[in-house]
């Protein structure tokens, strides 16, 4: 990083912080310099796109924004440029954690991103138990699952050997970077259910990607007629969820839902 390009890491944190005539309604941590988003920025200075420059460096990003500024003695007068209340937005940006900044005797590009990074925030365990809550939540009143009239339905309890079922179906799925009820294996959810050692009368699977919370899961399971259907279906009465987070899938995290009926 040269002299120049690290005072500007400074300015920029300066007005991120209220300096300027950026006013600040919380405090915001420090943009930190990345040496993949100065690449980026590198590529757009070549007249590339930021997406596909972000693409072409390995970074993945869940939210991305550049600035482009250029004239002679340019970095004698971005400073200043900056300052401008037309940037505060971006500067502040809270959702952003990092910056790359390229720089040359014409042209300056500053990128501003945050890594994809998916979490849940809380446990595969309590993640499980709120979507039976929500489950149960559901059932408990009639509805439509597509144009098809569900009935209300009685509450199903958690067991284990359903949530084993779902985590490791959860897990190779984010792992193996894939997203469908067909194994790796070509196991089918029937099968996968024995081999956690849950002996079945009925059984039915529900999957999910990329939502972050049990509630979003369960949103997207409800206003899906097919998934919406397994989740009233009366014929279950037992129940086992889970997800897993791999950063490097399309993704990012991923949801099974198991039911069952035991003999």
């Amino acid at each position: 990083m040269d002299a120049a390009a690290g005072d500007l890491y400074v300015e920029i944190n300066r007005l991120r912080a209220g300096g300027g005539a950026c006013v600040v309604a919380k405090q915001l941590p420090a943009l930190k310099p990345q040496a993949a988003l100065e690449r980026a920025a590198r590529h757009l200075s070549r007249g590339d796109e930021l997406q596909h420059s972000l693409k072409a460096v390995g970074y993945r990003a869940s939210r991305s924004s550049a600035l482009w500024f250029k004239g002679d003695g340019v970095g004698a007068q971005v400073a200043a440029m900056l300052a401008n209340k037309d940037y505060c937005d971006k500067l502040q940006d809270a959702a952003v954690t990092q910056i790359g900044i390229y720089l040359d005797a014409r042209q300056i590009w500053i990128v501003m991103a945050a890594p994809f990074a998916p979490s849940v925030g809380e446990s595969v365990e309590a993640a499980g138990k709120r979507v039976l809550e929500l489950v149960n939540q559901a059932r408990a009143s009639p509805r439509y699952c597509g144009n098809t009239r569900s009935n209300a339905a009685r509450p199903v309890r958690w067991n284990n050997a359903l949530a084993e079922s779902a985590r490791m179906h959860a897990e190779d799925m984010a792992h193996y970077n894939y997203f469908s009820h067909s194994g790796r294996d070509g196991s089918d959810p029937a099968e996968r259910v024995e081999r956690a050692g849950y002996r079945y009368r009925a059984t039915g699977e529900n999957i999910a990607a990329g939502q972050t919370s049990a509630e979003d899961a369960m949103a997207a399971w409800i206003t899906s007629p097919e998934h919406c259907a397994n989740l009233m279906n009366p014929a279950f009465t037992e129940m086992g969820a889970a997800f897993a987070v791999d950063p490097g899938s399309k993704m990012g995290v991923y949801w099974t839902q198991t039911f069952g009926r035991p003999r």
